[in-house]
């Protein structure tokens, strides 16, 4: 049996939408499920082969805060996909937030980032930079509430980081770990 989706009620429509949706599972069963859309996401790591680093930001997010009292999350530059364009998107959220232009994407993936509860498919890039690349201070946009700090780490360190389960942000943790399967010696 195909399943489908019966109806839909709308509980909250902000800058993301929660819909309660009655459906039919492929079994059969009936079942009530809470859905959060808010639309496609991009995400980056910038990493300097030459250096052996990677540029990350810093900044407040309030749900590990309220979840856990975390006041500031290690993570790769992101955001919401605007454009029709992954890459285009990913290019401008990595300058508006490291003030990096890049040029090369290495795409990794697309992923549904939590598909128990929402519909966010985010696009995953690495991305090679040089020091020369660096064309602004980054740091988010003040209309946006963004108050980022930019962070150059060396890749072993970060290496080092994931390995003692201090990368907590699900997106950064897969993106170091598919450049240190792509590219093993930045991080000897």
């Amino acid at each position: 049996m195909p399943p489908e989706i019966r109806g839909t009620r709308t509980v909250h429509d902000g800058w993301a939408s929660f819909v309660v949706a009655e459906v039919t599972t492929p079994e059969g069963a009936e079942v009530t499920r809470e859905i959060e859309d808010h639309g496609e996401a991009v995400c980056v790591l910038p990493y300097d082969p030459e250096r052996r680093v990677a540029v990350l930001i810093r900044q407040f997010r309030a749900p590990p805060f309220f979840t856990a009292g975390v006041t500031d999350l290690l993570e790769v530059p992101a955001g919401l996909l605007d454009e029709a364009d992954p890459a285009e998107g990913v290019r401008r959220e990595a300058f508006e937030e490291t003030g990096l232009r890049l040029s090369r994407l290495e795409p990794v993936s697309t992923v549904w980032s939590l598909p128990g509860i929402s519909t966010e498919r985010m696009h995953l890039f690495l991305a090679p930079y040089a020091e020369s690349d660096r064309e602004g201070q980054g740091g988010g946009l003040a209309e946006e509430h963004e108050a980022i700090t930019v962070v150059e780490m060396p890749l072993a360190s970060l290496a080092a980081m994931s390995e003692a389960g201090e990368i907590t942000d699900m997106k950064t943790l897969v993106l170091l770990l598919a450049l240190r399967l792509r590219r093993p010696e930045l991080f000897a």
